[in-house]
């Protein structure tokens, strides 16, 4: 139904000579909101500002790209990475991790993409759970790790497992990124009633949107979300306020998102 909807303006985009490359057409793009190809790229370099500002990403990293879609970031990572850095990315969407692999990891040997078979109820009916995944990556090769509107998505012992993962294949002096939907007591009324994006249902440390779809979207205490740190041994660096909970933090280069930046104790 969405690569229908789109089709008109997508073949539109064709025959005006609006695509790129490597980015897919409005009606695959399955996460975030679809987009021509000058604005995909530039929510991509966004993202990379992003990565820069708060991990002091450098050319040279080995980086994981945890939730790796259909390529918005790496897009972005294929102008700024150095031969000798290195991309690896997975994702729960097979569409995704095929058009990254056809496109992208064809025409850069460092960059590579792997499709992960994880139920999930938005996405993916796999047996396989998110709980029990091993990444499929060695212990401590990474020298930073980043995940962008993942962590929304999954129940709380999901993340979990993923902080423990985190933290087996990060190296020592290594630094992880992720974006979250976060609050603490001040402001659990706010994002509860009267905030436009609501999490309306109270669970023991966190909130959620819909009861049903438990990986709907998701909102965790932060209090909760130090405590998840603690208890895989890794350590909170920084929380930067996104603006959907408040709209004066807006600025151009900030995220929707709150940003959380955390490394091994």
């Amino acid at each position: 139904m969405r690569r229908l909807y789109y089709f008109p303006i997508d073949t539109l985009d064709k025959i005006q000579g609006k695509r790129h490359q490597y980015v897919p057409p409005r009606g695959s793009i399955y996460t975030g909101s679809p987009a021509n190809a000058k604005a995909y790229i530039e929510q991509g370099k966004q993202q990379l500002t992003l990565l820069k500002n708060h991990i002091n990403l450098k050319p040279t990293d080995t980086v994981l790209d945890i939730g790796s879609g259909i390529g918005r970031t790496a897009i972005a990572l294929t102008e700024y990475l150095e031969p000798e850095g290195h991309y690896k990315g997975f994702d729960v969407v097979q569409l995704g991790v095929d058009w990254c692999n056809s496109k992208i990891g064809k025409d850069f040997s460092n960059f590579e993409f792997k499709y992960v078979p994880l139920f999930n109820d938005l996405y993916n009916t796999s047996a396989l759970k998110a709980e029990e995944f091993v990444f499929p990556y060695d212990k401590s090769c990474f020298d930073k790790i980043f995940s962008f509107s993942v962590f929304t998505h999954m129940q709380i012992n999901e993340i979990q497992n993923y902080f423990k993962e985190i933290y087996r294949v990060l190296k020592t002096d290594g630094l992880a990124f992720s974006t979250f939907f976060l609050y603490d007591d001040e402001n659990e009324n706010h994002i509860s009633t009267e905030n436009k994006f609501k999490f309306p249902i109270k669970k023991n440390g966190y909130r959620l949107m819909n009861e049903d779809v438990k990986s709907g979207n998701i909102a965790i205490h932060k209090t909760t979300l130090n405590t998840m740190l603690d208890r895989e041994n890794l350590q909170l660096v920084t929380i930067v306020d996104g603006y959907w909970k408040d709209h004066s933090n807006y600025s151009k280069d900030s995220s929707y998102q709150d940003v959380v930046v955390f490394k091994k104790l």
